[in-house]
């Protein structure tokens, strides 16, 4: 609030306490906090005055910082106040500031120093019109609409258009589509256009696509067979990509906007009754802003161009949902995600089926067997949870018994050693999996008497533990070294036998004279 904007409020405050009101009424009425209205109660025009004063004056908590922040909204002039934040916290360790601070900030001083925040602005192409029947697009949205009871009901629905009338179709549904509802709404959108087109546009929606591979599309295998089936050819559009789809992300807008906001729900049959009505009043009934022609008029030009359906497929509409089970053996559902038996994934995008039951159990199970593989409570008021099944995870004593089995052969007697594996066992099950590893460790780098031995000697004194085993192993193959040297040594011969009688000889003992006659050459 500005100097001058602030001079109104203590006039009133000063006026209406004239009139007798309490300082809580003077609050409701001008609608400020029962704290302003007490600092500005008591006050007379002169102390308010250098009230305002101070605040045109005081230092403001990040004006240390103005230098470098200006300096980063001059070289990027479309740096968020997000970021600023984010930067100041990376290069001053320990700062705390409230990020209202930071924007609040951040706007001054782009107003102060002319520093507009720059705006990234994506240029688009505009495109042909295409020819009648040559296209249509398929998009999905899903709302929430108020119940007369009082509660919201969220909902589905999939809407279609046709490229060149910008005809629309929209059908709802009161749970998420799965592949064989997707498989339906496309029936029942052709018997309603009387026909279909060459080519259909969609998003990469997990109902219909698996995985795209530089270009290569494989599809869920439902969809893949009814495309087959229905002869027409699909486009995948990559994300982002207005050119590809805007056409039918208008629509959905449109029906949100236009059919769905602050309609109440009754029921999924009458909300369709309802959008059709819709449709035909003012979806395919207003002059399109973009073709300037009413979309139902160039309908009836267009319909001619489309493919007859000549027989309607059949299909087995399921309330099961599809979820691909992820690499940690998840799925995600709402918005959490929710395990499966360790094993499920299986390396490639395998999908599982789930439905909600009427008391809020989530069901997963095999979609071709109907097998459930997992039932959880569904989680309703969070977000980003974990649901798991403790059973879900790796089954630690599945193979225990067999990798004792297995490590007790290693020992001469191999009874002696499951006895003292499973007393181990009993002791340490939670890290029974890492005794036996480092055991087993053990013995394949020493001798089998030594490890036959620690095994004796740890089963005499109780010492159940790995770490105990491996010190037996080790002294008893320090034991076996030095009684190895010490026999060698005490095996050693002479390479050449020396005569005794050598030995005891002694060297002749010359007079001195002798050298000093050789030394002097005398």
């Amino acid at each position: 609030m500005r100097k001058e904007e602030r001079w109104p409020m203590y006039f009133t405050v000063q006026e209406q306490k004239r009139l007798g009101l309490r300082k809580s009424q003077v609050a409701r009425n001008l609608d400020v906090s029962r704290n302003t209205v007490i600092k500005l109660w008591d006050m007379t025009v002169e102390e308010y005055k250098q009230f305002l004063d101070g605040l045109e004056s005081r230092s403001k908590k990040l004006d240390s910082f103005a230098t470098e922040i200006i300096s980063w909204l001059r070289e990027f002039p479309d740096l968020s106040a997000a970021q600023v934040m984010d930067w100041l916290k990376e290069r001053h360790e320990g700062m705390e500031i409230a990020e209202s601070t930071v924007r609040s900030y951040v706007r001054g001083l782009r107003m102060e120093y002319g520093i507009p925040k720059a705006k990234r602005i994506r240029q688009h192409e505009a495109v042909e019109e295409l020819p009648m029947g040559k296209q249509m697009q398929v998009d999905f949205g899903e709302t929430k609409l108020r119940h007369p009871e009082g509660h919201l009901v969220r909902l589905w629905f999939i809407t279609f258009v046709l490229s060149r009338s910008r005809y629309k179709y929209a059908l709802w549904q009161d749970r998420p589509f799965t592949t064989v509802d997707v498989v339906e709404a496309h029936e029942q959108a052709f018997a309603f256009y009387g026909g279909l087109p060459e080519e259909i546009v969609y998003d990469q929606d997990h109902l219909l696509l698996t995985s795209e591979n530089h270009g290569d599309l494989i599809l869920t295998h439902e969809f893949a067979k009814y495309v087959e089936e229905r002869t027409f050819r699909i486009y995948m559009c990559r994300k982002a990509d207005p050119e590809s789809k805007g056409k039918i992300e208008n629509v959905v807008k449109f029906i949100k906007r236009n059919f769905a906001r602050h309609r109440p729900f009754t029921n999924i049959d009458k909300l369709n009754e309802q959008c059709l009505a819709w449709l035909n009043r003012t979806g395919n009934a207003k002059v399109h802003h973009t073709t300037k022609k009413i979309p139902a008029e160039v309908y009836a030009l267009e319909k001619a161009h489309l493919r007859p359906v000549h027989k309607k497929i059949k299909t087995t509409i399921s309330s099961s949902i599809t979820r691909t089970v992820r690499k940690d053996n998840t799925i995600w559902y709402e918005s959490n995600r929710y395990s499966v038996p360790l094993g499920t994934y299986d390396g490639t995008d395998k999908e599982v089926a789930v439905r909600v039951t009427e008391d809020n159990r989530l069901v997963i199970y095999e979609e071709d067997t109907g097998q459930i593989l997992a039932e959880h409570t569904l989680c309703l008021h969070r977000k980003g949870e974990l649901i798991r099944n403790r059973h879900h995870g790796r089954d630690r004593t599945k193979g225990i018994p067999a990798y004792i089995e297995h490590v007790s052969k290693l020992f001469h007697d191999a009874s002696v050693a499951q006895g003292y594996l499973e007393e181990i066992y009993k002791r340490k099950p939670r890290y029974m999996r890492d005794q036996l590893q480092a055991i087993e460790k053990s013995v394949s780098e020493v001798t089998e008497k030594a490890a036959n031995q620690a095994l004796a000697y740890c089963v005499k004194h109780q010492l159940y533990r790995a770490a105990d085993f491996a010190n037996a192993v080790h002294h008893y193959m320090e034991k076996a070294s030095h009684q190895a040297v010490s026999a060698t040594q005490s095996e050693l011969k002479m390479l050449v036998q020396v005569d005794d009688a050598k030995l005891k000889a002694k060297p002749q003992i010359r007079a001195f004279q002798t050298y000093e006659r050789i030394l002097g050459g005398g």
